[in-house]
């Protein structure tokens, strides 16, 4: 007999009781009082309020004793282990255990329409790196100097960042009030539409000034795509499949927007591989840009097949959505969860800033490694990247994100710093080096668990998406910055800050309860 049952044969259910019951699912590991039916083992405290009930008290006298029996039976439940259970509400005035069923067929699906939008989504905002030189030329005067066309275009690569926030905020808003779908749905939309303009953009030898106009136009939409592509991906998957997999599916959608990267990355040396420079700059350029808007689109039918998360379904059915401006509710309710998940989302953007994005330019310059060298051990460490994620976000689900952040991390540290030091003397291990240095910066895999955790469903969207977008729009744009005006005095620079992010993220897990997944 399940523990809720036994509580109402001794209890009978009454309003107080059916309000405690029916508070939302999810609850934030910041708040394990004020969310007593969460994701986690319910507290001895827990467990006796909720099987003896505040009878009003025009019907108190009527239940004097079966209360009391009820709540020596919640006391030995509660100091049995293997007693304890995970609850959930379900309907008003009724909870049940919490979802331990395996993955079937359809989470799958859906964890694998998420990750293929994500991964076309994010090869849609990186493919532009790829061919900066090529833009720079094509989009402004021929007059202007190398460096300041450089600079420029890097300036409106830029602003894809800077609109990140905004965008994020905005979709995270609309996505908590009426529905996750719709959301993440647009997001990949508003993607798509753009990297396709782009490859038929007209230079500025057409239209003049208006070119690197629209240019950054497209940009930042397609920054405002990716602000609430990757909070809304995490939120979406995680509130689809059973709790006790919820680690293993944001790991896993994590793995899909980085194989995005990975992706660009190929198709960038496959059409420099094949394209002489002269072809490269009239016409093969738009290449991977027409092609990322024409798969865009194609995932965005696909994700019509998607359906409503059930957590978000159960709250619009129970009229328990927001009743005030989500993100209002975040910052005055949340501060603990935004903190901790900015620290975190701070190693998250080293992690991939400076060992992904940053380290083959530093190999080029400073152990003088040719590119298709660096280029092949990137790809190495990036498809590791991509294992990792899923990796960390399975073992997040079983002993939880503190712990296994706080290994991750420290083991990140260690292997980046060692493969620095070892190229200093002999360059012939790099690519392994950097695979297993790729693999370690999977670790980012669980942080998208901490941060689903964190937040009550109510405002889950809003509360990752500001934590998540600002932090990165912020610190992922100073890392670059950072960096190199450390390495003017000490060429050990991009390894001693990726050390120190992930101590900052390490002391981050002693502020976290964990929440490991039902077994």
């Amino acid at each position: 007999m399940l523990l809720s049952e036994r509580m109402r044969s001794h209890a009978p259910p009454n309003a107080c009781t059916s309000s405690r019951l029916a508070e939302p699912p999810g609850a934030s590991i910041f708040h394990p009082v004020k969310y007593p039916v969460g994701i986690k083992v319910v507290s001895t405290r827990a467990l006796i309020r909720a099987a003896v009930p505040r009878v009003p008290c025009s019907t108190r006298r009527l239940h004097t004793s079966h209360p009391t029996t009820a709540g020596f039976h919640a006391l030995r439940v509660a100091f049995n282990p293997k007693k304890h259970i995970a609850m959930q509400a379900t309907d008003l005035g009724r909870a049940q255990p919490v979802m331990t069923r395996a993955l079937k067929g359809s989470d799958y699906k859906t964890l694998g329409l998420a990750a293929l939008g994500g991964a076309l989504e994010f090869y849609d905002f990186i493919i532009f790196v790829f061919f900066a030189p090529a833009i720079g030329q094509l989009f402004f005067p021929a007059s202007m100097p190398d460096w300041l066309r450089q600079l420029q275009t890097f300036g409106i690569f830029a602003a894809g960042y800077l609109a990140r926030p905004l965008g994020g905020i905005i979709m995270a808003h609309f996505g908590d009030l009426f529905g996750r779908k719709r959301m993440f749905t647009l997001s990949v939309l508003l993607m798509s539409v753009p990297t396709l303009m782009m490859g038929l953009l007209p230079t500025y030898t057409s239209i003049g000034v208006f070119a690197p106009v629209l240019l950054l136009v497209f940009r930042v939409l397609q920054g405002a795509a990716v602000g609430g592509e990757v909070p809304g991906a995490w939120v979406f998957v995680s509130e689809h499949v059973p709790q006790r997999h919820v680690g293993y599916a944001c790991g896993t959608l994590t793995a899909g927007l980085t194989a995005g990267i990975l992706l660009g990355s190929l198709i960038a040396a496959a059409v420099n591989r094949h394209f002489a420079p002269a072809e490269i700059a009239a016409y093969a350029w738009r290449i991977p840009f027409l092609a990322g808007g024409v798969f865009g689109l194609f995932s965005v039918y696909l994700r019509r097949w998607l359906h409503e998360t059930p957590v978000f379904a159960e709250l619009k059915q129970r009229k328990s959505l927001a009743a005030e401006i989500p993100l209002k509710a975040v910052l005055r309710d949340h501060g603990r969860a935004v903190i901790v998940s900015m620290l975190l989302t701070w190693m998250l953007s080293a992690a991939i800033v400076v060992v992904i994005l940053m380290t083959p330019t530093l190999l080029q310059k400073q152990f003088h490694i040719d590119p298709a060298t660096a280029l092949l051990a990137n790809c190495a460490a990036t498809l590791c990247l991509t294992i990792g994620c899923v990796t960390a976000g399975s073992i997040a689900g079983r002993i939880g994100a503190g712990r296994t952040i706080f290994v991750g991390g420290l083991a990140l540290a260690v292997s980046y710093y060692a493969m620095m030091q070892q190229l200093a003397v002999d360059t012939s291990s790099l690519v392994p080096l950097y695979a297993v240095s790729g693999f370690f910066v999977g670790v980012i895999g669980a942080i998208p668990f901490v941060m689903v955790k964190a937040f009550p469903p109510v405002v889950r969207f809003s509360g990752i998406s500001f934590s998540y977008n600002v932090a990165y729009a912020i610190f992922g744009g100073l890392t670059p910055v950072v960096v190199s005006l450390m390495m003017k005095s000490n060429p050990m620079a991009p390894a001693l800050y990726v050390g120190a992010l992930c101590v900052v993220g390490a002391l981050t897990t002693l502020f976290i309860k964990d929440a490991a997944a039902s077994r």
